[in-house]
This record gives C-alpha cells, structure tokens and sequence, in this order.
C-alpha cells in the first residue's frame, strides 16, 4: 500500500492485488459494501493518519478506480462537516461518499525518458505499435486501450511494463487534464523509429 498526499484535504492511496490478496480479499470484495471493506478503509485510514497526518474525522468522498492487472486507486477528499452534521452525529463518525471506476487501460509511469524508450524497444519487438505518451510533472506515462494489446497475452506486457516503470498511481483524467501529451498515437511506433532504428 503506497500513500500520497495530493492536498491538505485529499490523499490518494494505491493499493496492488497483492495487497488485497494478503488481506483476504479480492477486486470484486471492493465492489461490495462488507465487513472486510470497512475494515479495509479503517486500515488505510489510520495507516494514512500515522504516514501522512490525514485524520478522516467527518464527512470524506471516495473514488476508487481499477486498473487491470496493477491494482486500486484510492483517493479520498474530506468534506465539510455542516453544524446540523456535527449535532447528528457523535466524534469519529465518518461519512462517507463512494465513487467507483473501473479502466481497462493499461497505465504505466516512468521516472526517465530513457526509460520509456528502452520499454519501447521491447515492445516493438513483441509486436505492440500503440499507445499514447504524456509527461506530467517530471515523469512520463504511456497509457495503452484495449485495442492496443487486444492480441497480446496482457499478463507479459504489464510484466515488461514493470520492468522499466511502475503502474500509475495518478488517474488518467489527471494527467490527461494537467499533463502534457506528447505522442497521441502510436507512440511505441514512433519512440522505436525516432529514438532507436534511425
């Protein structure tokens, strides 16, 4: 589980499948209101107030969104507690306000140029041409749809992604919003032939 502050009010938290699955639980347990994700959210809560110094100590917005084969994120904003909210209820209710996002875009973060064209490199050679690569905040992002990897046994490409870089903790909306796109289409196609086979 990593944790980030994104704001004085906002964090966003990142959890694998292997986090999940040591806990028991599974993508789709998160779907589902239980006992285990409860315990889950008091887990990340007080893990993110020890780290952090984040206290969910009122109303707090959720959005979680999937993404295939890396994980969950996790962001959670605190809202406003009104006067009527405080009277209603006692210290250390929290309310909460869930959003949830599935992706099937494949979405990878590298710390260096050079690393997306290495990871390009490899690419090509297994025969993906696509994709579209962002830079945000000194790191760069190469998010694949569907289409992209729809013939390739998608396990080996998330596991020669994880070599080079690591999955997006960020949101696509994100980076898409404040980030910069470099290469719209093809990017693999064009990093190989600029960069590699000149």
């Amino acid at each position: 589980m990593r944790l980030e502050r994104l704001a004085f009010d906002k964090i966003k938290i990142f959890l694998t499948y292997d986090d999940l699955q040591e806990r028991g639980m599974t993508k789709e347990d998160l779907w589902l209101d239980g006992p285990k994700v409860h315990d889950l959210f008091r887990e990340m809560m007080l893990e993110a107030d020890d780290e952090l110094g984040f206290k969910a100590d009122g109303p707090v917005a959720v959005e979680v969104f999937s993404l295939p084969a890396q994980g969950m994120v996790i962001i959670v904003t605190k809202g406003k507690a009104t006067d009527d909210f405080e009277d209603d209820f006692e210290d250390g209710y929290i309310e909460m306000q869930v959003t949830l996002d599935e992706s099937d875009d494949v979405f990878y973060e590298f710390a260096s140029f050079e690393d997306v064209i290495d990871v390009s490199t490899r690419l090509y050679s297994y025969g993906i041409y696509g994709g579209t690569l962002f830079s945000y905040e000194n790191r760069y992002f190469l998010k694949f749809e569907v289409y992209d990897i729809d013939e390739i046994d998608e396990e080996a490409v998330i596991a020669l992604l994880s070599e080079y870089g690591s999955p997006a903790t960020l949101t696509t909306y994100r980076v898409i919003e404040y980030g910069k796109m470099l290469m719209e289409l093809e990017a693999v196609y064009r990093i190989y032939h600029t960069f590699v086979a000149r």
